[in-house]
């Protein structure tokens, strides 16, 4: 594995898994793979678990971490051929290839605009990253994918699941919001859940259907409560249109996740990303709950990071 940008850079999907459930066992068994190794962190975005998680799993390596807040003030022209005579001091260029030279991988967490979905989905950031950098990329979300997370996600449920993944039955619920939210977790969600051989549904309102590239062998219902009926893992959240790009075309409260919701589940799991807004996207009952992961998710965020830390080291 050269970078992680998305699924598609594992080279076996198996054995990721595996690695990561044997760290969860032993964080320690490979403290000094990373020895006199550092791990470059660039968020152009706020982050939590994702800042925390992989400082933790490079720290559990052995390795050493410098973290840059490039949205404080720092602006980056990353279009080639620009004519930098505004307020974008440093091209990508420039920035990645010094950058290559002090670290021994770069960790990249990049937003969409919400306004040109061709220049979101082109990624644009990333890939910028990954054409200027001599180092490994790994992606710590970008505008369409948050394979991070996905690998937690995929963790949390393979520790749980009660049966074959083919017949385990994950339901992906939109839910509702009061901003116009990205579609990466959802998009990212929806490639390792049928790449790691899930039974998938996907359940939204009119409108908000996901980009077909992600979704391909996934059950698209919009009924929320048919879906929901003998799901063993709900996963809640909110994104924005696809289509009707970036816009918000409902937030119809009916779509909040309740206890009476899971009700209709086989005795269900819940799953959220974090973070979410209690008592719209979804219940106090249901956070609080015996059956929510939510926690469990986010640590496993350490174990995910860990992983792809590990498998790039090597």
């Amino acid at each position: 594995m050269k970078n992680f940008i998305s699924l598609l850079d594992v080279d076996n999907r198996v054995e990721l898994l595996q690695t990561a459930l044997d760290y969860k066992k032993n964080i320690w068994k490979d403290e000094s793979l990373g020895h006199h190794k550092t791990l470059g962190m660039v968020f152009f975005n706020p982050s939590l678990r994702t800042r925390l998680s992989t400082q933790q799993g490079a720290y559990q390596l052995g390795m050493k971490v410098i973290s840059m807040n490039a949205d404080q003030g720092w602006k980056i022209e990353f279009e080639d051929g620009a004519i930098m005579n505004a307020d974008r001091a440093e091209h990508v260029k420039e920035a990645a290839s010094v950058m290559s030279q002090m670290v021994n991988m770069l960790a990249i967490r990049s937003f969409p605009g919400l306004v040109d979905r061709d220049k979101d989905y082109n990624e644009e950031v990333m890939n910028q990253f990954v054409k200027y950098a001599t180092v490994p990329i790994i992606n710590l979300e970008s505008s369409t994918l948050h394979p991070c997370q996905s690998f937690a996600d995929i963790i949390t449920m393979e520790e749980h699941r009660k049966q074959d993944r083919k017949k385990t039955k994950v339901v992906l619920t939109w839910a509702p919001h009061i901003r116009a939210l990205p579609q990466a977790v959802s998009n990212s969600f929806a490639q390792w859940a049928l790449g790691y051989d899930y039974d998938l549904v996907i359940t939204h309102p009119e409108g908000y259907d996901l980009a077909g590239q992600f979704i391909q062998g996934a059950k698209i219902e919009y009924n929320q409560d048919k879906a929901l009926e003998g799901a063993d893992f709900v996963y809640a959240k909110n994104w924005s249109a696809y289509y009707d790009y970036g816009k918000i075309l409902t937030q119809d409260p009916s779509w909040m996740i309740t206890d009476k919701k899971m009700q209709l589940t086989n005795q269900g799991y819940f799953m959220h990303c974090l973070p979410t807004r209690r008592n719209l996207e979804i219940a106090d009952d249901v956070l609080d709950s015996h059956y929510s992961l939510v926690l469990k998710q986010a640590k496993n965020r350490i174990f995910s990071a860990q992983t792809v830390l590990s498998e790039l080291l090597k």
